[in-house]
């Protein structure tokens, strides 16, 4: 049986609507959804102390909680150069890379996934007003710990 393999990328660290929303739109274009996360450690470098809320641990089983996500790993802790996400195309072999309209380096990830004859396709919309950030710093993780 060949499926069509979905790769998504990111830190999905307090979920929300949003995610959902994408993480739907990317399994519709295959059969088997594979999300890869950001590392507690590069969440820290990246979105500063105090990030992630979540561990890496619990931010995989969420996203399998979804039932949607068929596998979901942790990204290597080296994954900042180009020749880094290539090695990560190759041993995975994704049909289709699933962004969001707000992802950087869009051409770039682009040929990266013709390397593996993969296509990048942009399945949502990015909406500023939803964001792991945005519900953290109202205090809303913080009253649900409480």
């Amino acid at each position: 049986m060949n499926r069509t393999r979905v790769l998504v990328t990111g830190v999905f660290d307090v979920l929300h609507q949003e995610h959902s929303i994408f993480l739907k739109k990317a399994k519709k274009l295959g059969d088997y959804l594979i999300v890869g996360i950001e590392s507690d450690l590069r969440v820290k470098k990246m979105k500063g102390g105090g990030r992630p809320v979540n561990n890496q641990e619990t931010r995989i089983k969420n996203l399998l909680d979804l039932k949607i996500v068929d596998r979901a790993f942790v990204l290597p802790e080296k994954f900042s150069q180009k020749k880094d996400h290539i090695i990560l195309i190759k041993k995975i072999k994704p049909h289709i890379l699933a962004v969001s309209s707000h992802t950087l380096h869009l051409e770039k990830k682009r040929k990266i996934m013709d390397l593996v004859a993969g296509r990048l396709v942009v399945v949502h919309e990015h909406n500023p007003q939803a964001s792991s950030t945005k519900i953290i710093s109202s205090g809303f993780c913080q009253k649900l710990l409480d």
